[in-house]
């Protein structure tokens, strides 16, 4: 009987240890998590932060403390921390690389997106774009709108009737006139 308790005392005190050990890092984690944004609020209120400014900083603490007591908690399961913290920057330097790679395709859908929302210009206007005021720039008429990019039919001299793809982020970091009767106006010369 005494060698059948001593076995059941170790099989529950290997269980009960590292339980409370989980237990304690989860309250150590909730108390300092607690404890740096109450400190972050009280250095907002004295150099007059606006509030805007607080909510990501104490998402990221909240996240960087919850991470840290993630990694103890798994350690103490038995999971290797560097095993865990190569994983990870493997994942993010990927997902880096992958969203480097794709962010011009990105960049072109989403403008697409506010191309058709906020409507800067339409199928059948006459657009510029303009890399200043006083250059003169690429010219045409609207003919399609897709995903990617914008055809114009260029209008200038020499080209009349060439089509011309332009990326449609290209609308939002350059300078546009648009023209919306059916001819463009004629430049002024000088």
């Amino acid at each position: 009987m005494k060698q059948w308790f001593e076995q059941w005392a170790v099989d529950w005190f290997s269980l009960l240890i590292p339980g409370a050990q989980i237990l304690i890092i989860a309250l150590a984690a909730w108390l300092l998590q607690r404890l740096l944004a109450r400190g972050l609020t009280s250095l907002a209120g004295r150099y007059n932060m606006p509030p805007s400014m607080l909510l990501p900083l104490r998402g990221a603490i909240r996240w960087l403390v919850i991470g840290s007591a993630f990694m103890l908690i798994l350690e103490r399961f038995g999971v290797s921390a560097s095993v865990l913290w190569t994983a990870l920057t493997g994942f993010v330097a990927v997902a880096a690389v992958a969203f480097f790679a794709v962010w011009s395709v990105l960049s072109n859908l989403f403008c697409a997106a506010l191309i058709f929302t906020v409507g800067p210009f339409r199928l059948g206007d006459r657009v510029e774009v303009l890399e200043s005021a006083e250059k003169p720039g690429v010219r045409g008429r609207v003919v399609t709108i897709n995903m990617l990019y914008t055809t114009l039919e260029d209008l200038s001299e020499g080209n009349q009737g060439a089509l011309l793809q332009i990326p449609n982020s290209l609308f939002f970091q350059k300078i546009i006139r648009r023209w919306r009767g059916p001819e463009l106006p004629q430049p002024l010369e000088k």
